[in-house]
């Protein structure tokens, strides 16, 4: 599997030492015929190996990375990215991976409930991290997971990908660099959430699947086809709030993080102060996040987002350029740019010919997002989408998600970072965990 860049360092410098002058390597070592050197190659753990594991295979692609070591409380799953990964070592319990020396940098597809768990025990172990989006099932955990940089110093990628597309960073920078004038309103939205579905019947446990670590942090809850086992758009893991908040997060996450590129480039710190909004939650059954919501969240400067699903934006219509599944919208004095996954579009044609060169202020360039977290990991620089960026803007969906379910306006202190003047809405920021499971 060839050595970990660690391990090479670690073995290659005791060497040069021990011997008392520089050491000759074979060019099997060093590298040749265009190979990258093992000291340079980062050796990476798959936890998790259920449907957003597929994106990791960019790690087997790229001649800088290998996958060497697979994890998944479920043997079915993790046997398949075994044999996808060059029949590597697979295990039940991430802990064990963890434990490994000679990984440098784990990917952490888990279901929500999991991710920060999962990261901060990853930093405490010495490893990089790719964690999917969203980050955390509460603001609390989000905050906790600071500790990943500030606190074991660790290069964290998240993985909202769009920071990675050329149209999205294009039409960024055409706002960042006022060719729509000032930025007046903000739009964000994403698919709806699902309803319905059923806890039951209770079935028995199909072997080869941990279901006690599947559950891990949450709540004991009976085995069922639709919590664990249903395909992936209804799956439990993404509408039950046992194990997630629901696609405002969940799939929200994306034209937020995109929102959030423009912030953070934009001189804006910190997040909305006030949020106000209606919403459906799902009742009934199984799934009980958000299906519908409608949200208006205000920086302390007054500028406005509105932050919806896509049925409720599609049947508003508060914008021409609020149309689609999903999407992020600026809205400037002098026109507006929408960037999405699939496409952006403007409000004047002429736009378009600015994209390649808008102007002096310019975004990182990322072509993939799995290869820029592996190149940060080899620079110990902070990749395209870092850890600070996605606290703000999974913050922002977890206040969205509180206002509406406590029914009434909620305001943010960014300072001390928390809800105030509302101990009730308060209590909601953060989620018990299921013994020994903590933070």
């Amino acid at each position: 599997m060839g050595l970990s860049r660690r391990s090479f360092i670690k073995q290659t410098g005791l060497l040069g030492a021990a011997i008392g002058f520089p050491t000759i390597l074979p060019n099997s070592v060093l590298g040749r015929n265009g190979e990258i050197p093992p000291s340079e190659k980062v050796n990476v753990g798959l936890i998790s190996c259920g449907n957003r594991s597929g994106f990791a295979v960019n790690y087997h692609t790229y001649e800088k990375s290998q996958i060497i070591a697979v994890c998944d409380p479920r043997k079915d799953r993790r046997l398949i990215s075994k044999k996808q990964y060059g029949n590597c070592d697979d295990y039940n319990d991430f802990r064990d991976l963890l434990a490994r020396e000679d990984i440098d940098a784990v990917h952490i597809s888990t279901a929500d409930h999991w991710h920060v768990p999962i990261a901060l025990a990853a930093a405490k172990a010495g490893k990089d991290m790719y964690t999917e989006k969203p980050l955390g099932i509460s603001i609390e955990q989000d905050i906790a997971a600071r500790d990943i940089v500030d606190k074991y110093n660790r290069v964290f990628q998240y993985g909202a990908q769009q920071r990675s597309m050329v149209q999205v960073r294009m039409g960024i920078e055409l706002v960042l660099n006022g060719h729509i004038g000032d930025v007046k309103e903000i739009y964000v939205w994403a698919p709806r959430g699902k309803s319905g579905s059923s806890a039951t019947p209770v079935i028995p446990v199909p072997e080869g699947f941990d279901y006690d670590l599947w559950l891990g942090p949450a709540p004991d809850a009976p085995f069922s086809q639709d919590r664990c086992l249903a395909p992936a758009v209804r799956n439990g893991i993404f509408h039950t709030y046992d194990y997630a908040i629901g696609y405002i997060a969940g799939w929200g996450a994306h034209p937020m993080d995109m929102m959030q590129w423009w912030a953070d480039n934009d001189g804006r710190a910190t997040i909305p102060v006030q949020f106000k909004g209606s919403g459906k939650v799902g009742i009934g059954g199984l799934f009980n996040t958000l299906t519908h919501w409608d949200v208006e969240c205000k920086y302390a400067d007054g500028l406005p987002m509105y932050f919806m699903d896509d049925h409720t934006i599609n049947a508003k219509k508060p914008h021409p350029g609020a149309e689609g599944s999903h999407g992020t919208l600026f809205v400037g004095s002098k026109g507006w740019v929408r960037v999405s996954r699939a496409s952006w579009k403007v409000s004047d044609e002429k736009l378009y010919r600015k994209g390649k060169n808008p102007g002096e202020k310019r975004l990182e360039v990322s072509t993939n997002q799995v290869h820029n977290f592996v190149d940060s990991v080899i620079s110990r620089k902070q990749p395209v989408d870092n850890l600070h960026s996605a606290i703000r803007s999974d913050i922002i969906c977890h206040l969205s998600d509180i206002c509406i379910r406590e029914g009434r306006k909620i305001t943010w202190d960014n300072e001390k970072e928390t809800i105030i003047n509302d101990p009730e809405a308060a209590k909601r920021m953060s989620r018990p965990m299921r013994a020994p499971w903590s933070l």
